[in-house]
């Protein structure tokens, strides 16, 4: 097994850049995931470690191979894609041992990496049926036992889950994580899903228009964030954001809005003096607020009208208008809230993040 290594890698298509300067080092049997939206480079990153885009400057290195100029197949690397790529007129069987073939591999010991990989992933009794005869789910495995039966230095993933049912997308996340454990190897994993990276993933790099924004574990990403966009992009339901003034209250500053006057907590008081005076971004994420006693502190609280009521079982996502500003709420599936309701919300002072609204960098 091997670590992956980016060195200011770069891809441009005619005068627009698709990847800009990303430098990452991903470690020796680790499970890294490239998550974004639509067009932020995560595809092209994984490609350009493939060997199947090329790279405009910088460099990929597998172990301590430079490969920029390395034909794929001459990386000792594997890939899943995300519509299978199976062929139709072949067997399971002949599906998965196709590349040991080509690499003129021993028959009995591709007989014996095929059984294992098959057994590995629960499809023994599939190795004589064709593409056409198997589910989704079963398409995919197939697709993971051909990159199996490699044994390559690095595992690549390009969104394979993508064209799976919510039920079997969260079934086969877990067949994921069960089979790196096993197989101990160097895996990288791309998708727009952020249910997947925070899941999947032992750290987890955030891209947007072709760069990398934060790289961390995915509760760090999720606590910490970087800036406003990974802040935002991590989390379902989104954090909150509200357009604040910073003012000097009697005992501290004060974060201002025509919906509501908080109390900045005290430890982050030193971070935001310097904006006192000045509009910032403030985040509070809807697991963050809860309906108020009547016994909270008045500086943590806020009062809104219930727009929409979202009943999801575990939970009801409540929509609030609150000072002409929209935030979103998670309380108990016990709580019975209608639309039109006023009710006040407590928010947990050590949960709140600041952003510059120029940067939107973490304050």
């Amino acid at each position: 097994m091997a670590r992956v290594l980016l060195r200011n890698l770069n891809r441009m298509y005619d005068e627009v850049p698709a990847v800009k300067d990303v430098n990452l080092e991903i470690r020796d049997k680790e499970f890294v995931v490239l998550v974004g939206p639509s067009g932020c480079g995560k595809t092209t990153t994984l490609r350009m470690v493939a060997g199947l885009e090329s790279i405009t400057s910088g460099e990929v290195l597998i172990g301590d191979t430079v490969v920029n100029d390395l034909p794929p197949m001459d990386r000792d690397i594997a890939m899943v894609f995300q519509n299978y790529a199976l062929y139709p007129h072949m067997s399971v069987y002949d599906n998965m041992a196709f590349g040991l073939k080509m690499r003129g591999v021993d028959r009995a010991e591709i007989g014996k990496r095929v059984q294992e990989a098959a057994d590995i992933l629960g499809i023994g009794e599939y190795l004589k049926r064709k593409p056409r005869q198997l589910s989704g789910g079963q398409r995919q495995r197939v697709a993971l036992g051909r990159a199996i039966v490699r044994h390559p230095q690095v595992f690549l993933f390009d969104e394979p889950l993508s064209n799976l049912d919510a039920k079997l997308r969260v079934q086969m996340r877990v067949e994921l994580k069960k089979l790196h454990s096993r197989l101990n190897t160097t895996a990288v994993y791309v998708t727009h899903d952020q249910v997947e990276a925070m899941t999947l993933g032992d750290r987890v790099v955030v891209m947007r228009g072709g760069e990398v924004q934060q790289v961390g574990e995915p509760l760090e990403l999720y606590n910490a964030p970087a800036n406003r966009f990974v802040a935002g992009f991590l989390g379902s339901p989104a954090m909150n954001f509200a357009a604040v003034r910073v003012s000097n209250g009697a005992s501290g500053l004060r974060a201002d809005s025509p919906g509501f006057s908080i109390d900045v907590p005290s430890e982050i008081d030193p971070r935001l003096r310097p904006y006192a005076g000045r509009e910032v971004t403030m985040g509070i994420r809807p697991e963050d607020l809860h309906i108020a006693n009547g016994g909270d502190p008045p500086g943590l609280c806020l009062d809104g009208i219930v727009e929409v009521v979202e009943r999801l079982g575990a939970e009801i996502l409540l929509d609030l208008q609150v000072g002409g500003q929209t935030m979103v709420v998670s309380v108990e599936p016990t709580v019975r809230a209608q639309r039109g309701d006023k009710l006040r919300f407590v928010l947990r002072p050590n949960r709140l993040h600041f952003f510059d609204p120029a940067s939107e960098a973490a304050i």
